[in-house]
């Protein structure tokens, strides 16, 4: 009798597993949203910097001539990107010879102009107000912002660590790892919990220390002591997988992250591009399941690396004022790195025997958030090139997602219990190789 048998007495499938799912998701709606707050909470309005002229009622009542707002704007604040008011210059005096009709705007220098020095003005038709309006965090202060969200990040990193270890005092481990270290009372009382709670109290009573000892013989027996976080670096079969495996969760959490903490530099409507990769990210989880299934564990997790980095590469070719193409782009690599999460949530699991499995889990988290933590950073690099951050982006997903064909196909095998079930496992490819090429040969003689 194996573990899935003993899984089977007690329920497999019943109101259990139904409460722990439903004890998952609820956090992880409310995080998840909490997560995406920042596009909104941080958004940054179009914004120029104060004057007297425009900003100042004595100085407007001072200034002879009948001029509007748009000609005092314009002698004011000198053009910036895409012709509009420049966000963070102004003229040091007005410039009025703008004014004649024949003056043309190479009329004045950049030793004209000057650093906001009286602060700014925001437009507040969209947002009445943000952390950037606030703080006053454009132009040489623009680096706070993407600050703050990796402080947000990295304070979901350190809690994650503190409420990890503090479940391990307070909360129960899975009946299997119990029993795979030997804990035999422990995991008895856990088998028989469950099966009362799925109304199968009666076959749990039939299960007895002796019956777990005879089920569970390999694991129990098995070298503990190799259990640990080194093993995993250490042992040859192991490695390899460990850092695949941590580079995936690093490059999704790098990109996810980067990119969809900063909506406002992948379209103009902020609201609809969330609403439309919040609409995608459910179906493309879903089909990722299907995907699983009929391609492998192995060429779902490279594609779905690959894909997201390619259309956020195409995304540098197209024009900003193709915005409906560049959203799109977005969209669809944003909703491939949500199919990258699933995958490799399932891959982790199915690489590592149990009683390293959590362990390696645990391991791509932090790669994952430690990512978390880098991409919103990456736009900084923008003073460099406005296509540099994507560029980074891409780059980071697509060698990842390259990286992760260098993994083992886990699909239709069973799960390893024990660190020897993997090394049987690659003992049984090298075989099966070995085999194949043999009869290339006989046939092609």
């Amino acid at each position: 009798m194996a573990f899935p048998e003993l899984l089977d007495r007690v329920g497999g499938l019943g109101r259990f597993q139904v409460l722990q799912i439903v004890a998952l998701v609820t956090p992880i709606l409310w995080v998840t949203s909490q997560n995406m707050l920042e596009n909104f909470s941080a958004a940054v309005p179009r914004h120029r910097c104060w004057v007297p002229l425009l900003d100042n009622n004595t100085a407007q009542a001072s200034v002879s001539g009948d001029f509007g707002p748009s000609a005092l704007l314009t002698i004011s604040i000198p053009p910036g990107p895409a012709l509009q008011p420049h966000p963070c210059r102004r003229f040091r005096q007005p410039q009025w010879q703008l004014m004649e009709p024949n003056t043309t705007a190479t009329n004045w220098s950049d030793a004209d102009t000057e650093p906001c020095g009286d602060g700014w003005v925001y437009d507040h038709s969209t947002f009445t107000s943000t952390i950037v309006t606030t703080w006053d965090l454009v132009c040489d202060s623009q680096a706070l912002r993407p600050m703050a969200q990796s402080i947000y990040l990295a304070g979901i990193l350190v809690g994650a660590a503190v409420c990890g270890h503090a479940s391990d005092r307070w909360l129960p481990e899975s009946a299997r790892w119990l029993l795979t270290v030997g804990k035999l009372d422990q995991g008895l009382q856990e088998l028989q919990r469950v099966a009362a709670i799925n109304k199968k109290k009666a076959e749990g009573d039939t299960l007895t220390i002796e019956v777990l000892r005879s089920a569970m013989q390999e694991e129990a027996s098995g070298d503990q002591t190799r259990a640990r976080l080194g093993t995993l670096l250490h042992t040859p079969g192991l490695r390899l997988r460990t850092f695949i495996s941590m580079l995936c969760w690093f490059a999704f959490g790098f990109t996810f992250y980067g990119l969809a903490l900063n909506l406002q530099g992948l379209g103009s409507n902020i609201f609809l591009l969330q609403v439309l990769v919040g609409v995608v990210d459910f179906p493309v989880k879903i089909g990722s399941l299907l995907l699983l299934d009929r391609l492998g564990r192995r060429l779902c997790q490279a594609s779905s690396l690959v894909l997201p980095g390619l259309s956020i590469l195409a995304n540098i070719l197209v024009p900003h004022e193709m915005g409906v193409l560049r959203s799109s782009l977005a969209v669809l690599g944003l909703g491939s790195l949500g199919a990258a999460f699933t995958c490799a949530t399932i891959l982790s699991s199915e690489l590592f025997p149990t009683v390293l499995r959590m362990t390696a889990v645990g391991l791509g988290q932090v790669a994952a958030r430690g990512g978390a933590i880098l991409g919103p950073l990456v736009p900084l690099l923008g003073v460099y090139g406005p296509w540099l951050p994507l560029l980074v982006y891409g780059v980071v997903s697509v060698l990842s997602g390259l990286a992760a064909l260098l993994l083992p196909e886990t699909k239709n095998l069973p799960l390893p219990d024990t660190i020897q079930d993997i090394q049987k496992q690659s003992v049984k490819k090298v075989t099966h190789d070995r085999a194949g090429q043999s009869i290339l040969r006989s046939t092609w003689l």
